[in-house]
């Protein structure tokens, strides 16, 4: 993190660290100062902890400085939202040439303190680390660098798109790194995501973006190419989805001109799985009996098909059907179904599988889990190519990929698959004929859509 910052023309550097825990990132940028990477003829920090337990060891950490270097700092307690929203309310804000940011990871109540305080500032934010990186680049420079290390629930999303615009409309990114394993940097708070470094500029021109790649801290593997930046915010994108291509710019798989339809343009839906179990214990059932319908969670569905009633599964199996239930229940027929998490370091993000509904007999109604997102024409089943072809194309390796350069979670919701660009309808219909009579392994499944028009 500290080796990202590009060598600056100004000779005071005023550097913040919120969240500085023992300060172990100002003590990075202080050895790099050391080191005469970055000459300053003072540095000045200003390190937030809120912890005062760990204020004596963040003061023996840069203590140890001021022999080597020119460096005044101070140790300030409390809360850095706070404090910071205070300053630029009052417009008494300090100015900070460089920020250098590992920041909490904890979501924001709507109706919270913090959330109240951020938008006296402007500042539309759902987590604690989205609100520390808007606060620092608020009370940067012009020019000045900001560095931090978060998780990749940012790129994507609509709960982070007030927080991309923000970034966005104040800063050029220069530099992301990508760690794709998605159980280290923030494993000790359970962030099952990708985690990424990135480094902007305030009110700097917006020019390439080097996007650098490794599977972990021990940069044993580390890769780095350049991107345009249309490359990485699609201009007509109103979402503003920040892609991180980890292949060189050419190289990645591209998308057939005739893959450029939205799900409304084919006349399709999609929804989260209405039942959400915990809620309607009183309504579930281990295994399917008189009065109840087949409930489908993704340990249903395999590389065979369906596999219900399933006998050892953890889940339930099936759902009263009463008066209560109905309005979560969709009539029996074919959808296609897509997982909504997928495991720590599994190969692929998007899983499809298709609802056949031969697969149940006399049964009227079915309930969705709410892991699975369904694909429907209004909350009726589709034609059963269009189910199959929908399938096949989001098995394809081309569209896994494309879906990674702008989500790193391992969550994929309804609104990411809205996103998402389609063949025609024509096209997945003939698709899904194809494919009913084909092995449905990865070669198969990639020829196949080489062959969309």
């Amino acid at each position: 993190m500290a080796g990202l910052f590009a060598p600056s023309i100004c000779e005071e550097c005023h550097l913040l660290d919120p969240g500085a825990g023992i300060g172990s990132l100002a003590s990075a940028f202080l050895e790099r100062c050391i080191a005469g990477d970055l000459n300053f003829k003072t540095i000045k920090i200003e390190a937030f902890e809120i912890d005062d337990l760990l204020h004596k060891e963040i003061e023996i950490t840069l203590a140890s400085y001021t022999e080597q270097i020119p460096v005044e700092y101070k140790i300030i307690g409390g809360d850095f939202i706070e404090n910071a929203v205070k300053n630029i309310w009052l417009n008494h804000c300090k100015r900070f040439t460089h920020a250098i940011i590992n920041p909490p990871y904890k979501k924001i109540a709507s109706n919270s303190r913090d959330r109240l305080l951020l938008r006296k500032v402007g500042i539309e934010t759902v987590n604690l680390y989205s609100a520390f990186v808007s606060l620092s680049l608020e009370i940067l420079v012009p020019g000045g660098q900001l560095v931090a290390i978060l998780p990749r629930s940012f790129c994507n999303g609509p709960y982070y798109r007030p927080f991309r615009e923000f970034v966005l409309k104040r800063a050029a990114i220069h530099h992301m790194h990508l760690f794709k394993s998605r159980d280290k940097a923030f494993k000790d708070d359970e962030v099952l995501q990708e985690n990424i470094i990135v480094l902007l500029e305030r009110s700097a021109h917006q020019g390439d973006v080097i996007v650098s790649t490794s599977t972990d801290d021990s940069f044993s593997d580390i890769t780095t190419h350049v991107h345009p930046f249309d490359r990485i915010v699609f201009p007509d994108n109103p979402e503003r989805f920040i892609h991180v291509p980890t292949l060189p710019e050419g190289k990645e798989i591209k998308l057939p001109n005739a893959i450029r339809y939205s799900l409304e343009d084919i006349g399709i839906m999609v929804s989260t799985g209405p039942v959400v179990d915990f809620r309607v214990k009183e309504h579930i059932r281990n295994m399917p009996e008189p009065g109840s319908v087949p409930l489908l969670y993704p340990g249903h569905f395999n590389s065979q098909g369906i596999e219900w009633p399933k006998l050892g599964m953890k889940k339930p199996n099936a759902i009263q059907r009463n008066t209560e239930t109905e309005k979560w229940l969709f009539p029996t027929g074919f959808y296609c179904v897509v997982r909504r998490f997928s495991s720590k370091e599994e190969k692929r993000r998007i899983v499809a599988s298709v609802v056949n509904p031969g697969s149940f007999v006399d049964v009227e109604k079915l309930g969705f889990e709410n892991h699975l997102n369904v694909f429907h024409e209004r909350k009726q089943g589709l034609p059963e190519a269009l189910a199959r072809g929908l399938a096949v194309f989001l098995n394809t390796t081309a569209i896994d990929e494309s879906f990674r350069r702008f989500n790193g979670h391992t969550q994929v919701n309804a609104a990411d698959l809205k996103y998402i660009k389609y063949p025609s309808r024509k096209s997945l219909i003939a698709l899904g004929k194809k494919a009913k009579h084909l092995r449905a392994d990865q070669q198969t499944i990639d020829h196949l859509f080489q062959e969309i028009q």
